[in-house]
């Protein structure tokens, strides 16, 4: 008798949280980038790459999905290859072992929290990204923007956070 098909779902949870600072006189600082799509804003994040919360944040759920290494432990802050590296990358590593493994996202929950800059304005543009980068339609991210209503750093407007929920489905054997 011929086994009925089955599938594998996977749940994935994502998070990270960058500090941010305004640019110091004359200088450069990091601009502010979000889901890969860049924002204008007073402030950047202090990181060791590109400092995309959200992208971390996405990668980190496709790999905990999957029981692989994070993020931290594939691109480590310590290693110079990755001082203001693309977030991108990271995603796209990610995204490769999805794909060796036969799986792809369902869909992608992703929640921003920050006091400013407002999230509903490039909403559209994030989930278009960051759905390309995946290999979904956009219709499976979701993007919610939330504040901290003024309490702690996030809602002092020096720090942003991101939560990510990610569910990967595979043909299972």
């Amino acid at each position: 008798m011929k086994k009925p098909a089955s599938s594998t779902l996977l749940i994935g949870h994502g998070y990270d949280l960058h500090r941010l600072e305004a640019p110091p006189p004359r200088g450069q600082g990091r601009p502010l980038v979000l889901g890969g799509v860049a924002i204008d804003h007073d402030a950047g994040p202090v990181g060791h790459s590109d400092g995309d919360v959200v992208l971390h944040a996405v990668t980190d759920a496709l790999l905990g999905a999957m029981g692989e290494p994070d993020i931290g432990q594939l691109f480590p802050d310590d290693d110079p290859a990755n001082d203001g590296r693309d977030s991108m990358d990271f995603l796209q590593e990610a995204v490769r072992r999805m794909n060796d493994r036969g799986l792809a996202p369902t869909n992608l929950d992703i929640t921003i929290i920050c006091q400013r800059p407002k999230i509903s304005p490039v909403k559209l543009a994030m989930e278009t990204r960051i759905a390309e980068a995946v290999g979904c339609d956009s219709a499976r991210v979701n993007i919610k923007g939330k504040t901290h209503e003024e309490v702690d750093a996030v809602g002092e407007g020096r720090a942003i956070e991101t939560h990510v929920v990610v569910l990967l489905v595979g043909s299972g054997s």
